[in-house]
């Protein structure tokens, strides 16, 4: 019998030592709870035109002197960006901004959001394969613009902003199509997916288009844009957002200094000359 009991004392003992060696080195993955790993790499949800490239700097040139490895996945959308960072696939995204991500989590809920750092503006344009002018477009002109709430706000702002509507007063970046108040052109709008809107130019005669898709399209937003939103007191910055709960996650601290820091702010300036303005002052 002692020695049943001594083989069954044994046993137990054993299986609590693998209990803690597997505890010590378990890590949680992208969930970025408390007993996540710091060594584990941050996998990042971006866009591939200009995030993916700026994040991709910093994995290069940035990342390992600060003790991170970054795992870098692209998205040709703006909604599974959020989705899987809901769903604790991704550890962050990088493609959005504040209003599209409040109006976001308004609409499709699901777990809290939170925007850490802004990193970016891509200033909004106008663009067009028919006319090389505002002035220049026809009575009855068809104008794309993002179907988006947010970015259909910001969209119709543009062309307010640039004399060619005018919007009911106090809308805001809610406008729609309906608060039209003046349309001296006869202007008539066709909201696209953000995406589709760089392949509208050939059916549309202009076409409001969000700076990452005219980037990726191969358009120079600073050069070819017959307008383009102005950086100053712009609320639409790009930047890094994360689960609530998990902006004391050290290697998301570290990340979102590197996008802050002085080092993006020249990349994106030599890299994108005046097509990405870096949100750094």
């Amino acid at each position: 019998m002692r020695r049943l009991f001594g083989l069954a004392a044994a046993a137990v003992l054993a299986l609590s030592l693998a209990a803690c060696g597997s505890d010590a080195t378990t890590s949680a993955g992208p969930s970025g709870d408390a007993t996540a790993s710091q060594a584990a790499p941050l996998k990042v949800g971006v866009s591939p035109v200009p995030h993916a490239q700026i994040l991709k700097y910093v994995a290069d040139n940035l990342a390992a002197k600060a003790g991170l490895k970054l795992d870098i996945v692209e998205f040709s959308d703006y909604v599974q960006p959020n989705v899987q960072l809901q769903e604790g696939q991704l550890d962050a995204n990088y493609f959005q901004h504040q209003p599209y991500l409040t109006d976001f989590l308004k609409s499709k809920g699901g777990e809290e959001l939170t925007f850490v750092q802004a990193v970016h503006l891509e200033p909004l344009g106008l663009y067009s394969k028919k006319v090389t002018a505002v002035s220049a477009l026809a009575d009855g002109a068809k104008v794309a613009v993002p179907n988006d709430a947010t970015n259909l706000g910001r969209a119709l702002k543009l062309l307010q902003d640039n004399g060619l509507i005018t919007l009911k007063e106090g809308v805001g970046t809610d406008a729609t199509e309906r608060d039209v108040a003046q349309n001296p052109k006869n202007l008539t709008f066709e909201p696209l997916e953000a995406a589709q809107l760089p392949r509208s130019l050939e059916d549309v005669d202009a076409a409001v288009i969000n700076g990452n898709y005219a980037l990726e399209a191969g358009l120079k937003p600073a050069g070819d844009a017959l307008v383009l939103e102005k950086a100053e007191g712009n609320p639409y910055a790009n930047g890094l957002v994360v689960r609530k709960g998990q902006e004391g996650d050290a290697r998301l601290k570290k990340l979102a200094e590197l996008l802050a820091g002085p080092e993006v702010k020249k990349y994106i300036q030599d890299t994108y000359q005046g097509s990405v303005i870096s949100s750094t002052p």
